[in-house]
C-alpha cells in the first residue's frame, strides 16, 4: 500500500499507535512471535518489565485480540500466552522495525550489538 498524507492515512497510523503505544507491548509480540510462553518466561525474557506491568500489558493485547490466554490443567496452574493469527500480522512489522534499528543503529553509533 502506497502511504499518502491523508485524513484516513493519519488515523489509520494513529489508532495503530494507540493499540501498541507504551514501553513494552511491542517487546511482548515480538517474543510471542516465536513461541508460546507462560508468564515467568515472558517476564525473563523481556529484561526490565515488572510483574504488575506485564500483567496489564498482557490483558490489554488480549482485550485487542492480538494474543491468546490459555490456562493449564498443571498443579500448581501455569498460563501460557500466544499470538492469535490476526496478532501475527504484525510479525512482519517487527522484523521491519528489527531491520531498521539495525541499521540506525550502524549509522548512528557505527556498530550493531551482538547477542
Amino acid at each position: 500500500m502506497k502511504i499518502k498524507c491523508c485524513k484516513t492515512n493519519m488515523m489509520a497510523v494513529q489508532d495503530t499507535m494507540d493499540v501498541l503505544k507504551g514501553r513494552w507491548k511491542m517487546h511482548i509480540i515480538a517474543a510471542l512471535c516465536y513461541d508460546k510462553m507462560r508468564f515467568s518466561d515472558l517476564q525473563k525474557e523481556i529484561e526490565g518489565i515488572s510483574a504488575k506491568m506485564l500483567s496489564s500489558e498482557l490483558k490489554d493485547l488480549e482485550v485487542n485480540q492480538l494474543l491468546k490466554r490459555t490456562v493449564l490443567k498443571t498443579q500448581p496452574v501455569s498460563v501460557e500466552y500466544e499470538l492469535t493469527e490476526y496478532g501475527y500480522t504484525l510479525k512482519k512489522v517487527i522484523e521491519n522495525l528489527a531491520d531498521w534499528g539495525i541499521q540506525h543503529r550502524k549509522r548512528i553509533v557505527g556498530k550493531v550489538l551482538e547477542n
